[in-house]
């Protein structure tokens, strides 16, 4: 039986996008790195890319802050408070 509170197996949607997350109960040597980022396209203005550039970094660890880096117009890397990696690209 595992602790209560904890979480095996979830599944959220994220503008349409279905995510699963699962867990271990094995002792693994590593964590989470920024070698494997979600990547998202689909913020179509400047307020809703800064936003949620703010919000996933509350806590977390800016690795390319939100700006204009010569390959597209808004960019932002981060990790989230979980160590979680987002990339953030601007569509228009």
């Amino acid at each position: 039986m595992e602790n209560e509170g904890t979480i095996m197996q979830a599944t959220f949607t994220l503008k349409g996008q279905e995510f699963m997350c699962i867990d271990s109960n094995v002792k693994h040597e590593f964590t989470f790195t920024p070698s494997f980022s979600i990547y998202v396209t689909t913020c179509n203005t400047e307020d809703e890319i800064r936003n949620l550039y703010q919000r996933l970094n509350e806590g977390g660890q800016a690795l390319m802050p939100l700006g204009d880096h010569g390959f597209c117009k808004k960019f932002g890397w981060l990790n989230d408070r979980f160590g979680v990696s987002w990339q953030l690209n601007l569509l228009k």
